[in-house]
């Protein structure tokens, strides 16, 4: 690690551990006088299971570079979000964990986005095993029926390739595109998280499915199509158009899809 680097993570400790208040130790007295904020060094090492030497050393940059069962343990001691944990240890030069699976609940802000846009245009939430979490009114009046409550019966992948409803919503020529994008997603899904057994029983599936798939997965895609135009076909309002944008919430792992209106 060079000097700079263990300058950095040095500082960035000292500021978290500066931001721990004592009363929020266990069996620790908020009466305590200090003449500095925050934990000390000692308690700090004790909450992460190391001795404060080499905590120390670490704060002044003078220690060899941590392994990862050390900054996950500061992480854990700091209570650190999963950002400020990728901080960490990017600091500290190391690879960023990875999420066993994309987080299971919805930040709120995001569902009060999709409920404040129910009468203005679709939206959709999915995670990044491509598992639909929720959709607004507006969505539900175009892709509701495609979904239903079988083993994967919310993921769109699986989807893409079994559903005759979707393809009558998207009609050929939308179809063959969420087929193509469904297969290069889920071989990123696949890259994310390897050991995912949802995932992996996914894909044994598919492939065992028929050609459409294999002739997709053959392509060798991989990748997010942020930005596309799609084609509806409603039941009863007709042929409807929308410029679709994804964005990302990279902490979770989730994905908010709008559907803007094309005007005619």
């Amino acid at each position: 690690m060079a000097g700079d680097e263990r300058s950095g993570l040095g500082e960035y400790l000292r500021h978290h551990r500066s931001e721990m208040a004592p009363r929020n130790r266990p069996g620790a007295s908020p009466l305590s006088h200090r003449r500095v904020p925050g934990l000390r060094r000692q308690e700090l090492a004790d909450i992460a299971g190391i001795s404060v030497e080499y905590y120390t050393r670490l704060e002044q940059g003078r220690a060899s570079r941590p392994s990862r069962e050390i900054l996950t343990a500061l992480a854990r001691a700091f209570q650190l979000s999963n950002a400020e944990r990728d901080h960490l240890f990017r600091l500290a030069d190391e690879r960023t964990p990875r999420p066993p699976a994309p987080a299971a609940d919805i930040r709120p802000g995001l569902q009060h986005l999709l409920d404040s846009l129910d009468d203005t245009m679709p939206v959709t939430i999915h995670d990044g095993r491509l598992d639909m979490l929720a959709f607004n009114v507006a969505a539900a009046d175009l892709f509701g029926p495609v979904f239903d409550d079988g083993p994967y019966g919310h993921n769109i992948v699986h989807q893409a390739f079994t559903s005759a409803g979707l393809r009558e919503v998207l009609g050929n020529e939308g179809a063959e595109q969420l087929s193509r994008v469904a297969a290069a997603e889920l071989r990123k899904a696949l890259g994310l998280y390897p050991e995912d057994e949802r995932l992996r029983s996914l894909f044994r599936e598919l492939s065992a499915s028929g050609t459409e798939f294999g002739r997709q997965w053959e392509r060798g895609e991989i990748g997010t199509w942020r930005s596309a135009m799609k084609r509806v076909n409603h039941p009863t309002k007709g042929l409807l158009a929308f410029d679709s944008e994804m964005l990302h919430d990279p902490e979770n792992d989730h994905w908010v899809m709008l559907f803007t209106p094309r005007r005619a």
